[in-house]
């Protein structure tokens, strides 16, 4: 898909605007679109993690599932807090070996079963992935998440897009998070592209995903939503209220 024209919204011309930055020759094709995962390709879920943490405990740990979930919800925010201020990554069986719960079998289905209804893909994310790959673009997906990389890969075959992903980075399997240039990197490799001007990133976190993305000389399309943190520094090449305006944006371009 070659870029065409200045950098769209659907409400504004960011040229126009102010909030347009160019850092790159905006002819350049796009060869790949690399996504974030929670809040993205899924849609935003406001979650009350400390009762979901008790809902995951209590049929195992009848007698103590009011302390153990709480301090598994500490050990989840500590790692969080640990990758916002070092870019570490972790995993959730670190969480639950910190919070001193034992992840069984049993456990870990709770845990999945409950969690399962805020991670089904986006109905417009997978006609967007379709679209991408019928028009040759690479599709690739970075997320920081403390899952292991079948359980997302059980979340995409189950919702008929895993074939569509020619590569995927998941931050609990290598050493940075986002964003930490390292995981774009990553990212980018496992799409086999090398050139970063000629990609996209799509996420909803400025901080996390467009500040990042762009640090490593990407293109950065925001999905914003009223519960992620602003960050002043990042302006977005692109703001879209819906993956769905995503294909006509890369076609305006």
């Amino acid at each position: 898909m070659a870029i065409q024209k200045p950098i769209m919204t659907g409400r504004c011309d960011l040229r126009r605007s102010g909030r347009f930055r160019p850092r790159y020759d905006l002819r350049v094709a796009v060869d790949a679109v690399i996504f974030d995962w929670g809040g993205t390709l899924t849609p935003w879920h406001t979650i009350d993690h400390a009762e979901l943490w008790r809902v995951i405990v209590r049929p195992h740990y009848p007698a103590h599932h009011a302390d153990l979930a709480a301090a598994a919800h500490e050990a989840e925010a500590q790692l969080w807090e640990l990758a916002r201020a070092e870019h570490r990554s972790a995993t959730i069986f670190g969480v639950l070996e910190r919070a001193g719960i034992e992840p069984t079998d049993e456990l870990i289905a709770t845990y999945l079963r409950e969690w399962e209804p805020h991670t089904f893909t986006d109905p417009d994310g997978i006609a967007v992935l379709r679209q991408l790959r019928a028009g040759g673009v690479k599709i690739g997906v970075l997320s920081n998440t403390m899952w292991p990389r079948s359980w997302h890969e059980d979340v995409f075959r189950r919702d008929g897009v895993l074939d569509l992903i020619d590569g995927a980075v998941y931050s609990s399997e290598i050493d940075w998070t986002k964003p930490h240039p390292e995981a774009f990197l990553a990212a980018m490799a496992a799409v086999g592209v090398t050139s970063p001007e000629r990609c996209v990133f799509v996420g909803d976190r400025p901080w996390d995903d467009i500040h990042g993305a762009q640090s490593v000389g990407m293109r950065a399309v925001l999905i914003p939503h009223s519960d992620v943190p602003t960050f002043a520094d990042a302006t977005p090449d692109a703001v879209i209220e819906s993956l769905a305006d995503l294909v006509p944006l890369i076609e305006s371009w």
